[in-house]
C-alpha cells in the first residue's frame, strides 16, 4: 500500500513540476507567437447565454458597448429566465422584434422571439424556451452570421485588446478553435487593462484568482504547447462557425466546455493541419463565487463534467492514448493524478489513522516537501507569468498576496480536493446540466467610453 501511495504522490508532483517548467518563455515555439501586423478584421459573433442574469447583465452590456472592434455581432440568448433578465435587456438596449436568418443544422429548444437593439443595431437578443447552456449556445450558433463564434458567460468582461488578438490568431486559416485567458472580475481595477487588485476580494476569491493564474499561465500554456489543451473555458472560447457546425454543436451535458474541446480534438484528427491554440493576449474577466457553498457547487460541477467526458470520450481517449497528447494528459494527469490519486492518498491516510500512524514521519516529510517545494513554487511561477503578460497585482499588496499563497497552500487545495471526491461520486446520482452559482449582484466599472 505504501508503494502505491508513493507512486501517486510522485505523479501528483510530476505534472505540476512539468508545467511549471514548460510554461516558461524558454520553451516558446518559434512561429507560434507572431508579431502583430495590420489585418482586416474578421467578422465575429459573440454569443452570451443568459439564465436568470438580472444581477450582472448590465455589466455585460456596458462591457460590450465599449468594444472598439469593427465587425462584431452580439447575441444574448435568454434561455427561459424566470427573473427580469429579458426586461433588463429591453431597458438597456431598447429591443424591437426583427427577422434574422438562421441555419437549420443544430437542434435546440424553440426560439420564441428575435429582437434587435434600437440603440446598438449590431446587438440582438434571442428569447427561447429553457433548454440549458449547451442548448442556448446551439441556438446562438444557428442565428450567428459571422465566420468566427465567441462564447462568453454573462458575467464575462472582455479587454479591448481581446478581439484584435483573436483576429490575429485566426489569420492562420488552420486555427479552428482557441481559448482566451480568464482573470477574476472581482480583482479588476476600474478598467480591464489596469492590472489586478485584491482590495475588493475576500480571501476565497483571492485564492481563486491565484488558482486561475496557475490554470491559464502555467497549465494551459504548457498544455497548448504540447497540443494537449483539453478545456477551452466556457467563459471565453473562440471557434470557427464551420467547425462548430461540422461537429454538431454542443452536447447537452454538465460540462459543455470540456465536451466541445474534445469534439474539436476528434475533428482535428481528420485533418492534421487543423490547430487549437491559447491566445494569451485575448484576456477577459469573469465573476467567481464569493462564499464556500457556491465555490463547492462550482467545483463539483467541474469534476462531474470531467467524469462525464471521461466516459463519453473514453474510446477516443484510449485509442489515441499514445498518438494524441490530449488523450495522454487527460487520462494520466486528469484521471490518475487529478482524481484517482486523491482517492488513493485519502484512503491511505484513513488506513494509517486506523492503525495509529496518521502522523508518521514519512507522511509529514512527504507532505511538507510537496507543499513547500511544489505548491509554493507553482504559485510563484503563476504570479510571475501573469506579471510578464501585463497583469500584476498592485505594488502595495505584497503582504495580502503572501497571505493568499499560504491560504492556498494549506487550506484552499483541500476544498478543491473535497470537491473532486464528492463530485466524482455525485456524477453517478445527479447529472444536472445547468447548475449555476448565485451572482453577487454588484456593479463593475468596465470602461468610460462607448465605442458601439
Amino acid at each position: 500500500m505504501d508503494y502505491l501511495w508513493y507512486f501517486f504522490i510522485f505523479i501528483s508532483i510530476a505534472f505540476p513540476f512539468l508545467h511549471s517548467i514548460h510554461c516558461l518563455p524558454l520553451f516558446r515555439r518559434a512561429g507560434l507567437e507572431r508579431k502583430r501586423r495590420t489585418l482586416e478584421d474578421k467578422g465575429v459573433s459573440i454569443l452570451i447565454p443568459c439564465y436568470n442574469e438580472e444581477g450582472i447583465i448590465e455589466t455585460s452590456v456596458n462591457s460590450m458597448k465599449t468594444l472598439s472592434y469593427s465587425k462584431t455581432e452580439i447575441l444574448y440568448i435568454n434561455d427561459g429566465s424566470s427573473d427580469e433578465t429579458l426586461a433588463k435587456l429591453d431597458s438597456l438596449l431598447m429591443l424591437t422584434p426583427c427577422m434574422k436568418a438562421h441555419t437549420r443544422h443544430l437542434q435546440h429548444r424553440n426560439v420564441k422571439g428575435v429582437y434587435q437593439s434600437e440603440y446598438y443595431p449590431h446587438v440582438f437578443v434571442l428569447d427561447k424556451v429553457n433548454g440549458g447552456k449547451a442548448d442556448a449556445l446551439n441556438a446562438g450558433i444557428e442565428y450567428s452570421s459571422q465566420p468566427l463564434v465567441i462564447t462568453l458567460d454573462a458575467d464575462t468582461v472582455l479587454t479591448d485588446e481581446a478581439l484584435p488578438a483573436v483576429n490575429q490568431a485566426f489569420s492562420d486559416e488552420n486555427v479552428i478553435a482557441a481559448g482566451g485567458v480568464v482573470h477574476v472580475l472581482q480583482t479588476m481595477v476600474k478598467k480591464p487593462m489596469d492590472g489586478l487588485s485584491l482590495k475588493s476580494a475576500n480571501m476565497l476569491v483571492r485564492a481563486q484568482a491565484l488558482d486561475f493564474m496557475k490554470a491559464f499561465y502555467v497549465n494551459k500554456v504548457s498544455l497548448a504547447r504540447f497540443k494537449a489543451l483539453a478545456v477551452i473555458s466556457g467563459a471565453f472560447g473562440i471557434f470557427t462557425k464551420k467547425a462548430l457546425l461540422d461537429v454538431g454543436g454542443y452536447r447537452t451535458t454538465v460540462g459543455e466546455d470540456i465536451d466541445i474541446t474534445l469534439k474539436m480534438h476528434k475533428y482535428m484528427t481528420k485533418d492534421k493541419k487543423r490547430k487549437m491554440v491559447l491566445i494569451r493576449d485575448a484576456v477577459c474577466y469573469t465573476e467567481l463565487p464569493e462564499n464556500g457553498k457556491d465555490l463547492f457547487k462550482q467545483r463539483v460541477r467541474w469534476q462531474k463534467a470531467f467524469v462525464d467526458c471521461l466516459f463519453h470520450f473514453g474510446p477516443f481517449l484510449l485509442k489515441t492514448l499514445f498518438t494524441k497528447p490530449v488523450s495522454f494528459f487527460y487520462l494520466f494527469e486528469g484521471f490518475f493524478a487529478g482524481t484517482l490519486a486523491v482517492y488513493i492518498m485519502t484512503g491511505v491516510l484513513i488506513m494509517d489513522g486506523i492503525d495509529g500512524q496518521l502522523f508518521s514521519w514519512t507522511f509529514l516529510f512527504l507532505y511538507v516537501g510537496y507543499i513547500f517545494i511544489i505548491g509554493l513554487v507553482y504559485d510563484m511561477v503563476a504570479i510571475g507569468m501573469s506579471e510578464r503578460h501585463g497583469y500584476a497585482f498592485q505594488e502595495k499588496e505584497t503582504y495580502p498576496l503572501l497571505m493568499v499563497i499560504l491560504f492556498d497552500v494549506f487550506l484552499y487545495r483541500f476544498i478543491t480536493m473535497t470537491a473532486v471526491i464528492y463530485g466524482t461520486v455525485d456524477f453517478f446520482f445527479n447529472r444536472k446540466a445547468w447548475n449555476k452559482v448565485a451572482r453577487t449582484g454588484r456593479h463593475y466599472e468596465t470602461g468610460e467610453e462607448t465605442a458601439a
